[in-house]
């Protein structure tokens, strides 16, 4: 599904002058390379402040802790997403409320969540799957009317622009009151372990999440509220800061390679290309198709016997996951986003991926799905 080798023996004599430099002071836990790192991350998003986390599941949770949510508090979140969305909100003893997502982008319907406001709600959260942008004007313009918060998941979307209806044009992850975004290896910016970073253009929130990722510490020892140990090393902060500059590259050729396959499959009427919103460029960290009319997983099958690997992301809603059971909901309730789970199907998508490779996939799959 990716090719990380690759990828680093483009760019290793930065990725290794980084870690060595890192090695040479010894500072491998809040060192310089870390405060640079944020600097650039600063500049290239245009958020105001960024605090950089081990990962991006602490990187909601921190978000949420610094908006000081009580116990029995909603917030909403699509039913199709990865799992920490809804899993940081649970452990801190929030409430989930799980929404439908659109059939085309896969992203959050927005009327869903209209419906879904209670006196109870709080927050709402976003997630910009598989690479694009939610509808975050309407968004927005809804928790304005609800005076909620909005915080970003935008843990698979980092890069991505999103226009407003005025012209104004905003990152992924900086459009809400916090934006959250993920350095796993895999991600379009990923690191060589686990990483993450919070986003926000509010100075209040940014000193009180600083401290929430700093065992709730401003002053050393001094503990002014309960807090979390999350922070990015120096290492992994070395590898970002040389890839950082070649993200937009990264982007345009997973943009390419989605090219490819749009060409391959649109018309078909098995293979339903991703849906694209209007409002949002795509960085494509999962090119996801919908199968429709054939059988999605033998599909998966024959691709990987012939050495084609393929992912289904998500198999299983949140609303059906056993650990999230809830009598509020059934089977039934979310018809998007159950009928996603029966038949994505996720592409191999990276920056390493040739026209030969590419021919091979989408010739195989089209001689499968007949």
């Amino acid at each position: 599904m990716v090719d990380l080798q690759s990828q680093y023996l483009r760019i290793k004599q930065e990725i290794d002058a980084g870690i060595q430099e890192v090695l040479n002071t010894a500072a491998f836990v809040k060192g310089p390379k870390v405060t640079e790192f944020q600097t650039h991350l600063e500049q290239y998003t245009g958020a105001k402040h960024v605090i950089n986390v081990g990962n991006g599941t602490d990187a909601l949770q921190i978000a949420l802790m610094g908006l000081g949510l009580k116990p029995g508090d909603e917030v909403i979140t699509p039913t199709f997403t990865f799992i920490a969305t809804a899993e940081v909100v649970a452990l801190l003893g929030l409430t989930p409320v799980v929404v439908d997502v659109e059939w085309e982008t896969m992203n959050i319907d927005i009327e869903a969540v209209r419906r879904a406001i209670t006196p109870r709600t709080k927050a709402i959260v976003p997630v910009h799957l598989f690479g694009q942008c939610a509808n975050m004007e309407a968004l927005m313009k809804l928790a304005e009317e609800h005076h909620l918060y909005v915080v970003e998941d935008a843990c698979q979307a980092i890069g991505a622009q999103y226009t407003f209806s005025n012209g104004e044009t905003r990152q992924a992850g900086t459009i809400g009151h916090i934006g959250c975004t993920s350095f796993f290896p895999s991600k379009n910016l990923g690191c060589y372990g686990d990483g993450g970073a919070i986003f926000t253009n509010d100075d209040e929130l940014a000193a009180k999440m600083r401290a929430i990722a700093n065992h709730g510490m401003v002053v050393r020892y001094y503990h002014d509220m309960i807090g979390v140990n999350s922070r990015l090393d120096s290492i992994q902060a070395a590898v970002l800061d040389a890839k950082l500059p070649h993200l937009n590259e990264y982007i345009r050729a997973r943009q390419k390679a989605a090219d490819y396959y749009d060409k391959a499959f649109r018309g078909n009427d098995k293979l339903l290309i991703p849906g694209r919103d209007a409002h949002s460029t795509h960085v494509f960290h999962q090119y996801t198709l919908r199968v429709i009319g054939a059988d999605r997983d033998q599909l998966r099958e024959k691709l990987a016997e012939r050495d084609i690997p393929a992912m289904i992301y998500y198999p299983v809603p949140l609303h059906q996951q056993k650990a999230y059971l809830d009598p509020r909901y059934k089977d039934g309730d979310f018809p998007v986003a159950e009928r996603l789970s029966a038949c994505v199907l996720s592409l191999p998508m990276h920056t390493e991926l040739d026209d030969e490779q590419l021919a091979y996939i989408t010739s195989n799959i089209l001689d499968l799905i007949g």
